[in-house]
């Protein structure tokens, strides 16, 4: 979240038929973020989810804000958070959660800040569904990977791959990812083998194929 000018993040896991739960965060203003809008049922987390866009909230003392969110906005205020904005976690028609960001003043995203915002949802998304999420909305797997080192395996396998196969880098990915959930494996564990060099791709398989174990270097 460097990039990003805001100080902290959680992400909770949320359903339309179960209750919802906070995963992780940050700090303890984000661990109260998360637990104040699934307790008051009110909030950008809970739109976002409700909704299935991002709501950015540049700055929680401002008259509509406040209105919008009676209860959430001052206790966010008094929690230490002035600027908040969730991101719903979607995959397709899959949607098991949301991200939050918060900032301690006034901010608003600009549009670069904002990809780099939802990009962060995406591998969120990833790292959430890869944690295998029970009906109840915990995580059977324990707490959530970095997010930092998760992407950078994902993103050097893919690379690999794309080397292998004489594919683009979407592609390769999709290879993987197709490959991960064929095996019932988590999608960062194979990405790991590609990078130690224990699975190989090899350039004439049919893309459900099963890859070489233990393959030479691409």
């Amino acid at each position: 979240m460097a990039a990003l000018p805001v100080v902290g993040a959680g992400v909770s896991a949320m359903s339309r038929t179960a209750p919802s739960h906070p995963l992780c965060s940050t700090d303890s203003v984000s661990e109260q973020l998360e637990e104040l809008q699934l307790t008051l049922g009110e909030g950008p987390c809970v739109d976002a989810f409700l909704h299935g866009s991002a709501v950015l909230a540049p700055d929680l003392l401002t008259c509509d804000l406040q209105d919008r969110w009676m209860v959430f906005a001052e206790a966010a205020l008094e929690a230490g958070a002035r600027a908040v904005f969730a991101l719903p976690l979607q995959m397709g028609a899959i949607s098991p959660g949301v991200l939050d960001l918060y900032a301690r003043v006034p901010v608003r995203l600009n549009a670069e800040e904002l990809a780099d915002a939802l990009a962060f949802a995406d591998l969120a998304t990833l790292v959430l569904l890869d944690a295998r999420i029970d009906e109840t909305g915990g995580p059977r797997d324990g707490p959530v990977e970095d997010l930092g080192a998760y992407r950078a395996e994902i993103d050097q396998a893919s690379g690999m791959i794309t080397v292998q196969l004489g594919v683009g880098i979407e592609e390769a990915f999709v290879r993987l990812r197709s490959h991960a959930y064929a095996q019932g494996r988590r999608l960062g564990d194979v990405a790991a083998d590609v990078v130690a060099r224990r699975l190989r791709f090899p350039p004439d398989a049919e893309p459900d194929a099963e890859p070489d174990q233990a393959g030479e270097d691409p």
